[in-house]
Protein backbone atom coordinates (compact mmCIF):
# COMPACT_ATOMS: atom_id res chain seq x y z
CA UNK A 1 0.00 0.00 0.00
CA UNK A 2 1.44 3.27 -1.13
CA UNK A 3 -0.05 6.94 -0.98
CA UNK A 4 -0.50 8.40 -4.19
CA UNK A 5 1.54 11.12 -5.87
CA UNK A 6 0.19 14.82 -5.78
CA UNK A 7 -0.54 14.59 -9.31
CA UNK A 8 -2.81 11.25 -9.10
CA UNK A 9 -4.69 12.60 -6.07
CA UNK A 10 -5.86 15.42 -7.64
CA UNK A 11 -6.49 13.08 -10.90
CA UNK A 12 -8.89 11.24 -8.97
CA UNK A 13 -11.00 14.09 -7.57
CA UNK A 14 -11.65 15.41 -10.84
CA UNK A 15 -12.76 12.22 -12.39
CA UNK A 16 -15.28 11.83 -9.62
CA UNK A 17 -16.84 15.90 -10.02
CA UNK A 18 -16.73 14.38 -13.58
CA UNK A 19 -18.68 11.44 -12.60
CA UNK A 20 -21.06 12.90 -10.97
CA UNK A 21 -21.61 15.68 -12.74
CA UNK A 22 -22.73 13.19 -15.72
CA UNK A 23 -25.08 11.68 -13.34
CA UNK A 24 -26.52 15.29 -12.71
CA UNK A 25 -26.91 16.12 -16.11
CA UNK A 26 -28.53 12.51 -17.11
CA UNK A 27 -31.42 13.67 -14.90
CA UNK A 28 -32.74 16.04 -17.12
CA UNK A 29 -33.77 13.15 -19.26
CA UNK A 30 -35.84 11.86 -16.18
CA UNK A 31 -37.97 14.99 -15.96
CA UNK A 32 -41.47 14.47 -16.87
CA UNK A 33 -44.82 13.93 -16.31
CA UNK A 34 -44.42 11.74 -13.25
CA UNK A 35 -42.17 14.72 -11.82
CA UNK A 36 -45.10 18.07 -12.80
CA UNK A 37 -47.50 15.04 -10.95
CA UNK A 38 -45.50 14.93 -7.76
CA UNK A 39 -45.18 18.52 -7.72
CA UNK A 40 -48.67 18.73 -8.19
CA UNK A 41 -49.47 16.31 -5.46
CA UNK A 42 -47.26 17.79 -3.03
CA UNK A 43 -48.35 21.17 -2.99
CA UNK A 44 -52.04 20.41 -2.93
CA UNK A 45 -51.67 18.52 -0.22
CA UNK A 46 -49.53 20.57 2.05
CA UNK A 47 -51.76 23.21 1.37
CA UNK A 48 -51.19 25.22 -1.47
CA UNK A 49 -49.52 28.73 -0.57
CA UNK A 50 -48.14 28.50 2.86
CA UNK A 51 -49.62 32.14 3.20
CA UNK A 52 -53.52 30.94 2.79
CA UNK A 53 -54.98 27.72 4.42
CA UNK A 54 -55.38 26.35 7.72
CA UNK A 55 -51.63 24.45 8.30
CA UNK A 56 -53.33 22.32 11.08
CA UNK A 57 -55.30 20.65 8.54
CA UNK A 58 -52.67 20.41 6.27
CA UNK A 59 -50.77 17.55 5.15
CA UNK A 60 -47.16 16.62 5.41
CA UNK A 61 -44.44 15.08 3.54
CA UNK A 62 -42.73 12.51 5.14
CA UNK A 63 -40.07 11.39 3.75
CA UNK A 64 -37.65 8.09 4.33
CA UNK A 65 -35.17 6.17 3.03
CA UNK A 66 -32.36 3.32 4.53
CA UNK A 67 -28.72 3.77 4.88
CA UNK A 68 -26.93 6.69 3.05
CA UNK A 69 -30.42 7.39 1.28
CA UNK A 70 -31.87 7.92 4.73
CA UNK A 71 -29.40 11.13 4.82
CA UNK A 72 -30.35 12.38 1.67
CA UNK A 73 -33.96 11.73 2.80
CA UNK A 74 -32.95 14.30 6.36
CA UNK A 75 -31.88 17.03 3.92
CA UNK A 76 -34.42 16.65 1.81
CA UNK A 77 -36.58 17.54 5.08
CA UNK A 78 -34.50 20.28 5.90
CA UNK A 79 -35.11 22.31 2.58
CA UNK A 80 -38.54 21.73 2.50
CA UNK A 81 -39.63 22.80 6.08
CA UNK A 82 -37.19 25.66 5.60
CA UNK A 83 -39.07 26.81 2.41
CA UNK A 84 -42.64 26.74 3.00
CA UNK A 85 -43.17 22.69 2.47
CA UNK A 86 -43.92 20.81 6.43
CA UNK A 87 -42.05 18.13 6.34
CA UNK A 88 -41.03 14.89 8.83
CA UNK A 89 -37.83 12.50 8.20
CA UNK A 90 -38.89 9.00 9.54
CA UNK A 91 -36.30 6.22 9.21
CA UNK A 92 -37.41 3.00 7.03
CA UNK A 93 -35.95 0.54 9.98
CA UNK A 94 -37.99 2.95 12.78
CA UNK A 95 -40.68 2.94 10.65
CA UNK A 96 -41.49 -0.59 11.01
CA UNK A 97 -40.60 -0.72 14.68
CA UNK A 98 -43.46 1.91 15.66
CA UNK A 99 -42.49 5.30 14.23
CA UNK A 100 -45.04 4.69 11.73
CA UNK A 101 -47.10 6.43 13.42
CA UNK A 102 -46.07 9.20 12.51
CA UNK A 103 -47.68 8.85 9.24
CA UNK A 104 -50.81 10.57 8.93
CA UNK A 105 -54.21 10.39 6.41
CA UNK A 106 -52.97 12.97 4.04
CA UNK A 107 -49.21 13.00 4.10
CA UNK A 108 -47.68 12.38 0.69
CA UNK A 109 -44.80 9.94 1.31
CA UNK A 110 -41.92 10.07 -0.87
CA UNK A 111 -39.59 6.96 0.28
CA UNK A 112 -35.39 7.04 -1.64
CA UNK A 113 -33.68 4.38 -2.39
CA UNK A 114 -31.11 3.42 -5.39
CA UNK A 115 -31.61 -0.28 -5.54
CA UNK A 116 -35.37 0.06 -4.34
CA UNK A 117 -35.22 -3.80 -3.44
CA UNK A 118 -34.03 -3.42 0.31
CA UNK A 119 -35.64 -5.46 3.19
CA UNK A 120 -36.59 -2.80 4.77
CA UNK A 121 -38.34 -1.21 2.12
CA UNK A 122 -40.30 -4.18 1.09
CA UNK A 123 -41.88 -4.14 4.59
CA UNK A 124 -42.43 -0.39 4.86
CA UNK A 125 -44.03 -0.14 1.13
CA UNK A 126 -47.65 -2.23 1.70
CA UNK A 127 -48.04 -0.56 5.28
CA UNK A 128 -48.11 3.09 3.88
CA UNK A 129 -50.38 1.73 0.81
CA UNK A 130 -52.57 0.15 3.11
CA UNK A 131 -52.78 3.07 5.25
CA UNK A 132 -53.93 4.73 1.66
CA UNK A 133 -51.35 7.52 1.45
CA UNK A 134 -49.55 8.76 -1.91
CA UNK A 135 -46.54 7.16 -2.25
CA UNK A 136 -43.62 8.68 -4.63
CA UNK A 137 -40.37 6.91 -5.33
CA UNK A 138 -36.95 8.59 -5.76
CA UNK A 139 -35.75 5.32 -6.33
CA UNK A 140 -32.56 4.41 -8.69
CA UNK A 141 -33.79 0.99 -9.98
CA UNK A 142 -37.19 1.47 -12.00
CA UNK A 143 -37.67 -2.14 -12.54
CA UNK A 144 -37.57 -2.69 -8.73
CA UNK A 145 -40.16 -3.51 -5.87
CA UNK A 146 -40.67 0.26 -4.70
CA UNK A 147 -40.82 1.58 -8.21
CA UNK A 148 -43.42 -1.06 -9.14
CA UNK A 149 -45.30 0.08 -6.15
CA UNK A 150 -44.75 3.49 -5.61
CA UNK A 151 -47.97 5.88 -7.02
CA UNK A 152 -44.97 8.14 -8.83
CA UNK A 153 -41.61 7.72 -9.58
CA UNK A 154 -38.86 10.36 -9.87
CA UNK A 155 -36.12 8.22 -11.75
CA UNK A 156 -32.27 8.30 -10.30
CA UNK A 157 -30.39 6.08 -11.99
CA UNK A 158 -27.00 6.15 -12.65
CA UNK A 159 -24.61 4.48 -14.89
CA UNK A 160 -21.81 3.47 -12.05
CA UNK A 161 -20.79 5.35 -8.67
CA UNK A 162 -17.79 7.16 -8.51
CA UNK A 163 -15.95 4.74 -6.26
CA UNK A 164 -13.82 2.63 -8.05
CA UNK A 165 -15.51 -0.15 -7.22
CA UNK A 166 -18.78 1.24 -8.01
CA UNK A 167 -20.23 0.39 -4.37
CA UNK A 168 -19.92 3.27 -2.18
CA UNK A 169 -23.24 5.32 -3.21
CA UNK A 170 -21.83 8.80 -4.63
CA UNK A 171 -23.04 9.32 -7.78
CA UNK A 172 -26.19 7.77 -6.89
CA UNK A 173 -26.42 9.89 -3.83
CA UNK A 174 -25.82 13.14 -5.36
CA UNK A 175 -28.91 12.48 -7.83
CA UNK A 176 -31.12 11.49 -5.06
CA UNK A 177 -29.65 14.91 -3.62
CA UNK A 178 -30.26 17.22 -6.69
CA UNK A 179 -33.97 15.55 -7.55
CA UNK A 180 -34.78 16.58 -4.35
CA UNK A 181 -33.31 20.04 -4.48
CA UNK A 182 -35.13 20.27 -8.16
CA UNK A 183 -38.50 19.30 -6.09
CA UNK A 184 -38.37 21.81 -3.31
CA UNK A 185 -37.41 24.31 -5.95
CA UNK A 186 -40.41 23.51 -8.05
CA UNK A 187 -42.49 23.75 -4.62
CA UNK A 188 -40.99 27.39 -4.37
CA UNK A 189 -41.81 28.70 -7.38
CA UNK A 190 -45.72 27.40 -7.32
CA UNK A 191 -46.05 28.81 -3.88
CA UNK A 192 -44.57 32.45 -4.97
CA UNK A 193 -42.33 31.69 -1.39
CA UNK A 194 -40.46 35.15 -1.70
CA UNK A 195 -37.50 36.64 0.85
CA UNK A 196 -39.45 37.70 2.95
CA UNK A 197 -41.19 34.00 3.90
CA UNK A 198 -38.25 32.51 3.91
CA UNK A 199 -37.26 35.25 7.07
CA UNK A 200 -39.89 33.81 8.42
CA UNK A 201 -38.51 30.26 8.37
CA UNK A 202 -34.96 31.58 9.36
CA UNK A 203 -35.47 34.17 12.45
CA UNK A 204 -32.09 32.66 13.80
CA UNK A 205 -28.65 33.11 12.52
CA UNK A 206 -26.79 35.63 9.72
CA UNK A 207 -29.25 34.26 7.07
CA UNK A 208 -32.49 35.64 8.84
CA UNK A 209 -31.01 38.22 9.88
CA UNK A 210 -30.58 39.79 6.53
CA UNK A 211 -33.56 39.05 5.70
CA UNK A 212 -35.69 41.25 8.66
CA UNK A 213 -33.00 43.16 10.71
CA UNK A 214 -33.26 47.05 9.60
CA UNK A 215 -31.27 50.17 10.31
CA UNK A 216 -33.64 50.79 12.92
CA UNK A 217 -32.99 48.10 15.16
CA UNK A 218 -29.30 49.19 15.34
CA UNK A 219 -29.29 52.93 15.58
CA UNK A 220 -30.96 53.05 18.39
CA UNK A 221 -28.90 51.10 20.04
CA UNK A 222 -25.61 54.27 19.83
CA UNK A 223 -25.66 57.61 21.15
CA UNK A 224 -26.97 60.42 18.70
CA UNK A 225 -23.29 62.39 17.98
CA UNK A 226 -24.83 66.40 17.02
CA UNK A 227 -23.08 70.14 16.40
CA UNK A 228 -24.00 72.86 15.06
CA UNK A 229 -22.01 75.11 12.42
CA UNK A 230 -20.97 77.23 15.11
CA UNK A 231 -19.73 74.64 17.37
CA UNK A 232 -15.71 75.53 18.18
CA UNK A 233 -13.52 72.19 17.34
CA UNK A 234 -12.90 71.90 21.07
CA UNK A 235 -16.60 71.16 22.35
CA UNK A 236 -16.80 69.21 18.64
CA UNK A 237 -13.94 67.02 19.70
CA UNK A 238 -15.51 66.73 22.88
CA UNK A 239 -19.04 65.99 21.68
CA UNK A 240 -17.20 63.15 19.34
CA UNK A 241 -14.90 61.30 21.94
CA UNK A 242 -17.93 61.17 24.27
CA UNK A 243 -20.05 59.53 21.88
CA UNK A 244 -17.61 57.27 20.69
CA UNK A 245 -18.67 56.55 16.97
CA UNK A 246 -15.99 58.26 15.38
CA UNK A 247 -18.15 61.39 13.75
CA UNK A 248 -19.89 64.28 14.60
CA UNK A 249 -23.32 64.95 12.26
CA UNK A 250 -23.32 69.12 11.82
CA UNK A 251 -27.21 69.79 11.40
CA UNK A 252 -28.56 73.17 11.98
CA UNK A 253 -30.53 71.48 15.76
CA UNK A 254 -33.73 71.82 15.47
CA UNK A 255 -36.66 70.73 17.53
CA UNK A 256 -40.25 70.33 18.45
CA UNK A 257 -41.81 69.84 21.64
CA UNK A 258 -44.63 66.97 22.15
CA UNK A 259 -47.64 67.41 24.00
CA UNK A 260 -45.96 64.94 27.21
CA UNK A 261 -43.30 68.01 26.60
CA UNK A 262 -40.97 65.95 24.99
CA UNK A 263 -38.21 67.20 22.49
CA UNK A 264 -38.54 65.63 19.10
CA UNK A 265 -35.11 65.87 16.88
CA UNK A 266 -36.10 67.73 13.43
CA UNK A 267 -32.65 68.29 12.81
CA UNK A 268 -31.89 68.54 9.26
CA UNK A 269 -28.08 67.68 8.02
CA UNK A 270 -25.55 69.77 6.98
CA UNK A 271 -23.00 67.75 6.69
CA UNK A 272 -20.60 65.19 9.01
CA UNK A 273 -16.99 65.04 10.77
CA UNK A 274 -15.18 62.15 10.72
CA UNK A 275 -11.56 60.89 12.80
CA UNK A 276 -10.31 61.46 9.52
CA UNK A 277 -11.36 64.89 9.24
CA UNK A 278 -9.51 65.94 12.45
CA UNK A 279 -6.18 64.43 11.71
CA UNK A 280 -6.13 65.94 8.32
CA UNK A 281 -6.98 69.30 10.64
CA UNK A 282 -4.06 68.78 12.45
CA UNK A 283 -1.53 68.32 9.58
CA UNK A 284 -2.74 72.12 8.29
CA UNK A 285 -0.85 75.21 9.41
CA UNK A 286 -4.05 77.10 9.54
CA UNK A 287 -5.87 75.60 12.63
CA UNK A 288 -10.10 76.03 11.94
CA UNK A 289 -11.91 77.50 14.84
CA UNK A 290 -15.85 75.82 14.06
CA UNK A 291 -17.25 73.05 13.09
CA UNK A 292 -18.47 74.08 9.82
CA UNK A 293 -14.90 75.08 8.55
CA UNK A 294 -13.64 71.24 8.21
CA UNK A 295 -17.38 69.30 8.39
CA UNK A 296 -17.85 67.65 4.81
CA UNK A 297 -20.89 68.11 3.23
CA UNK A 298 -23.39 65.63 1.53
CA UNK A 299 -22.63 63.04 3.77
CA UNK A 300 -23.69 59.13 2.87
CA UNK A 301 -27.13 58.58 4.59
CA UNK A 302 -29.59 56.34 4.69
CA UNK A 303 -33.18 55.63 5.58
CA UNK A 304 -34.30 54.03 9.02
CA UNK A 305 -36.25 51.51 7.18
CA UNK A 306 -33.25 50.02 5.18
CA UNK A 307 -32.29 46.09 5.86
CA UNK A 308 -28.75 46.10 8.00
CA UNK A 309 -27.35 44.06 5.37
CA UNK A 310 -27.98 47.45 2.32
CA UNK A 311 -26.29 49.44 5.03
CA UNK A 312 -23.46 46.67 5.14
CA UNK A 313 -23.00 47.05 1.02
CA UNK A 314 -22.98 50.65 1.38
CA UNK A 315 -20.50 50.94 3.82
CA UNK A 316 -18.51 48.71 1.91
CA UNK A 317 -19.13 50.04 -1.46
CA UNK A 318 -17.82 53.82 -0.18
CA UNK A 319 -15.39 52.79 2.17
CA UNK A 320 -16.32 54.23 5.41
CA UNK A 321 -17.44 52.61 8.63
CA UNK A 322 -20.47 54.64 9.97
CA UNK A 323 -23.48 55.68 7.93
CA UNK A 324 -26.26 58.78 9.19
CA UNK A 325 -29.37 57.74 9.51
CA UNK A 326 -32.51 59.44 8.28
CA UNK A 327 -35.99 59.60 8.56
CA UNK A 328 -38.61 59.59 4.99
CA UNK A 329 -37.78 63.78 5.46
CA UNK A 330 -33.77 64.08 5.90
CA UNK A 331 -34.33 64.25 9.55
CA UNK A 332 -31.37 63.36 11.26
CA UNK A 333 -32.05 60.04 14.03
CA UNK A 334 -28.49 58.40 14.75
CA UNK A 335 -25.49 56.35 13.11
CA UNK A 336 -25.26 53.20 12.49
CA UNK A 337 -21.71 51.82 12.88
CA UNK A 338 -20.07 48.94 11.34
CA UNK A 339 -19.61 47.60 14.48
CA UNK A 340 -23.59 47.46 15.36
CA UNK A 341 -23.46 44.78 12.10
CA UNK A 342 -20.20 42.84 13.11
CA UNK A 343 -22.39 42.42 16.68
CA UNK A 344 -25.01 40.80 15.01
CA UNK A 345 -23.03 38.52 12.83
CA UNK A 346 -24.19 39.29 9.31
CA UNK A 347 -20.88 39.29 7.93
Amino acid sequence: MTVKSSEEIKNIAIQVIKDEKKAVENLENHIGDSFSKAVEIVFLATGGDPRGGNHAQSGRVVVTGIGKSANIAQKIVSTLNSTGTPALFLHAADAIHGDLGMVRPGDVVICISKSGNTPEIKVLVPLIKNFGNTLIAIVGNTDSFLAHEADLVLDTTVEHEACPNNLAPTSSTTAQLVMGDALAVALIECRNFTARDFARFHPGGALGKQLYLRVADLYIQNERPEVSPATSISDTIIEMTSKRLGCAVVTDNQAIKQSNNQAIPQSHILGIITDGDLRRMMQTSHMPKYASDIMHPNPRTILDTEYAVNALQMMRQNSITQLIVTDADHHYLGIIHIHDILREGII
